[in-house]
């Protein structure tokens, strides 16, 4: 309350800003997010990527896979793997990209179960695979 007797209230919250600084947001924070609706899987993130990657590539933002590496501080083996997400046969990719969310570790696709999938060249093999995959994952 200032001398005049007036007091100003403003509806306001904190987010996390770049490198993890608090910004301070007008207005009132926004709701939290449902636990129970459950997360996007990690594989489906990293199919994003891979799509992000190319397309970075492609339109010449970047010149090839290995800035993208270094931009990101991480190996060009690392970047590869993702990339690779690209051979499967686009069915699949769609299937992963549009995965229901999942709620723990049970639930997620194992990259690496997809990495090893998306190292065959045959599509036909590769949606074998993958229907293996999900036959086997649904009875563990």
């Amino acid at each position: 309350m200032n001398e005049d007797g007036v007091r100003i209230e403003y509806a306001v919250h904190f987010t996390r800003g770049r490198h993890g600084q608090l910004d301070l947001q007008p207005g009132e924070a926004p709701p939290e997010p449902d636990a129970e609706a459950g997360a996007v899987p990690r594989i489906a993130k990293l199919m994003a990527l891979a799509i992000r990657f190319d397309g970075l590539v492609r339109r010449g933002e970047v010149a090839d896979f290995a800035e993208i590496a270094a931009l990101g501080h991480v190996t060009r083996a690392r970047v590869s793997q993702i990339v690779n997400l690209l051979n499967l046969a686009p069915d699949i990719q769609e299937a992963i990209l549009f995965h229901e969310p999942v709620r723990g570790e049970r639930d997620a696709i194992p990259e690496r179960r997809v990495r090893a999938i998306a190292g065959e060249p045959d599509w036909d093999a590769q949606r074998d695979m993958w229907h293996s995959r999900a036959e086997s994952h649904r009875n563990e």
